[in-house]
């Protein structure tokens, strides 16, 4: 049986984590930079113990005002000590909470600069295996994060989709500055995951298919209807023979 796991980026002010925490298997904890302080990591590590789910560092650029979706001018320097910086603060709060760190997800513009910036990732690479032994690291599918972390013996990769982005014809995500960008009808949403969980592959924006393949499926907390998306996404999986479930580590 083929197994996903279901992620989603949580503690970061929405107003449905405790909905969405039951039906996830994996949850990206804003850890103080893009959204979060000790507060919210606190309240959502509880949430996710009292349902099992793994819990993971979710680091992003500390630019509140734009969520962290603005890409700055950084150095790899840079950004190893502030992924770093926010990963050990995140694994102090869980350790206080009788928890322990499961992943690392990067979040937003830095997830997008370090997808296609070899340097970059070389740089999280190295910051992650100073932060934790054999770490556990969400990178998006085919992007240059994968590959440098994937040359790593020590590191466990998890190849990371998502359900309400469109893709381009290398595989990279469609940036959110364009149209269609993002997928609002829940049905091509669900039938994009199923595409890529069952077949390898996924439709870019020029109607080509392009191989991919989905260890962890993201969910966004922010969208229009995100807990009956995520209740009909796991209801789609599960009629197909998908199991569910925090795949490895």
């Amino acid at each position: 049986m083929r197994r996903v796991d279901l992620n989603c980026d949580l503690g970061e002010g929405g107003a449905h984590d405790a909905a969405l925490m039951p039906l996830i298997t994996s949850a990206n904890i804003a850890c103080g930079g893009h959204a979060g302080d000790e507060t919210t990591m606190r309240a959502t590590i509880a949430l996710a113990l009292k349902h099992g789910v793994a819990i993971g560092a979710h680091p992003g650029f500390a630019d509140r005002e734009n969520f962290g979706r603005r890409e700055l001018d950084v150095t790899p320097p840079q950004v190893a000590e502030l992924v770093l910086k926010q990963v050990r603060r995140f694994q102090e709060i869980a350790a206080g909470c009788g928890a322990q760190m499961h992943h690392v997800k990067l979040h937003g513009a830095l997830y997008n600069m370090v997808s296609r910036d070899r340097q970059l990732a070389e740089a999280v690479v190295q910051a992650l295996r100073v932060a934790a032994d054999n770490p556990i690291l969400y990178a998006l599918a085919g992007s240059e994060l994968e590959r440098v972390a994937h040359a790593r013996p020590d590191f466990i990769v998890k190849s990371e989709v998502f359900s309400d982005r469109t893709y381009q014809p290398d595989g990279s995500l469609t940036p959110r500055s364009r149209a269609n960008a993002l997928i609002h009808d829940e049905a091509v949403a669900v039938a994009q995951v199923l595409q890529m969980v069952r077949e390898g592959q996924v439709t870019a924006k020029d109607g080509s298919r392009v191989p991919i393949r989905a260890d962890t499926i993201c969910l966004h907390g922010d969208g229009a209807h995100p807990v009956a998306f995520a209740q009909r996404l796991r209801r789609e999986l599960a009629a197909v023979g998908v199991e569910i479930s925090c795949v490895g580590g």
